[in-house]
């Protein structure tokens, strides 16, 4: 079921590329049709969400009070809940961490030239986290997208999901244990732009967070720049480096962890030993035989599941650096040794007793990570991601003085003489 492939500097190519490939931009029908609604509810507010709601949810949006989210809550077994609030505590403790690092509030300090020059760190003030509905119901994504925010100290979190029918009582007490301040049923691409242009009772936020489908995903696109966004999403994705040492059965279990998500998911094992690629195959069989979801499972694999076996593991290292995979398990006999070489993935995840699924439930964390090899440049998302920065600058006239000069030669090297101007007539 797992294609193995022999790195020669070639074939290793060629699926790397059919990788990317699946993260190809949504399709222009998608695109003109998520711009239209974007438009429509920019243009006719509510009235056009309320339309678009009807049309593909059957339903009107509403809000959904604290004491719905309270009796889901209820509804839900004692240990589903209890999971929720531990993996709640454990987010809550690493954000909180993370927050402590960060100062907020004015920091000022001497200009060399006189002044004062420092910056104002404060937290957003609304926040949106779009929670999908359906099978892609997750409540632990609630958790992973609500509390970073509530951690770094916005003012309103505002969720919203799809309705009716698609409501799901894991993730109304998700949003319940996570503090969600407002929570709307409402769904798609119209909920995407409500959020953005405010429309009738769904208030216009600062930044967007939340995986949805590819409407959501296009709408999402559409809408940076009237606010912020937290990433456009791609496929599920998971890379393990592993030696010959390691366990066949904990490899295969971890590649299908990832594999079960979606057709386009990707599950990659790059190994410097060729038994152990075998193995791993022959395991993936196995335990594919008795997994709720193997058809989707046979299917990712097929298309974008692989083992390259490199001749090296600063190789592998490479390759899982131009990978740059959302999640990244180092299955070795040292596997600290090999920390250093590797500088682009979501998350790492170090030991064969650090599985994927720890970090996507309860580890603290967040899941919430940058994919199709955008973790060169993007980071997970946490509490610096609901954080603005101000500049500060305070100069007194003496201070302005001893640069006046050189501020003039500069703005009339590019023509702008008011700005030349503004400083002149300080000092005629």
């Amino acid at each position: 079921m797992l294609t193995i492939i022999k790195a020669d500097g070639s074939a290793e190519r060629r699926q790397l590329d059919a990788m990317r490939a699946r993260a190809a931009q949504t399709g222009e029908e998608i695109n003109r049709a998520a711009a239209a609604i974007m438009d429509d509810v920019r243009c006719r507010g509510f009235e056009a969400v309320r339309e678009y709601s009807l049309k593909f949810d059957k339903s009107e949006p509403r809000e959904l009070g604290a004491e719905e989210l309270e009796a889901a809550a209820k509804r839900i077994s004692p240990e589903l809940l209890n999971a929720l609030q531990k993996s709640a505590d454990h987010i809550r403790a690493y954000q909180s961490r993370l927050r402590d690092e960060i100062q907020f509030g004015e920091v000022s300090w001497d200009s060399p030239v006189g002044g004062k020059v420092g910056r104002i760190v404060r937290p957003l003030r609304r926040v949106g986290v779009y929670v999908p509905g359906g099978r892609a119901a997750y409540p632990s994504s609630v958790l992973m997208n609500v509390l970073p925010a509530k951690v770094a100290g916005v003012d309103e979190v505002v969720m919203v999901t799809p309705p009716t029918e698609y409501l799901n009582d894991a993730v109304l007490a998700a949003a319940w244990v996570a503090g969600v301040d407002r929570a709307i049923a409402v769904g798609g691409a119209q909920a995407v732009a409500a959020l953005t242009y405010g429309a009738g009772f769904i208030p216009k936020i600062d930044k967007l967070v939340g995986p949805g489908n590819a409407y959501v995903a296009a709408a999402k696109r559409l809408a940076y720049g009237v606010l912020d966004i937290d990433m456009v999403a791609g496929p599920s994705e998971v890379l393990v480096i592993a030696d010959g040492g390691a366990d066949p059965t904990y490899v295969a279990a971890d590649l299908l962890s990832q594999a079960e998500h979606d057709p386009l998911a990707s599950a990659v094992l790059l190994t410097t030993s060729q038994d152990l690629a075998e193995a791993v195959d022959r395991e993936i069989v196995r335990q594919t035989g008795y997994l709720s979801r193997n058809e989707i499972i046979q299917a990712s694999l097929r298309d974008y599941g692989c083992a390259i076996v490199c001749r090296t593991m600063e190789e592998c290292a490479r390759l899982a650096d131009e990978i740059a995979p959302e999640h990244l398990e180092v299955v070795t006999e040292d596997p600290r040794a090999v920390l250093p070489m590797l500088h682009n993935a979501g998350a790492i995840f170090l030991g064969a007793n650090t599985p994927e699924p720890l970090g996507d439930y309860m580890a603290g964390p967040d899941h919430v990570l940058p994919t199709s090899g955008t973790a060169r440049f993007f980071s997970p998302l946490s509490v610096d991601a609901f954080i603005k920065k101000t500049s500060v600058l305070e100069f007194g006239r003496e201070d302005l003085a001893k640069v006046k000069d050189e501020i003039i030669a500069l703005a009339q090297s590019e023509e702008l003489t008011a700005h030349a101007n503004s400083i002149q007539v300080r000092f005629e």
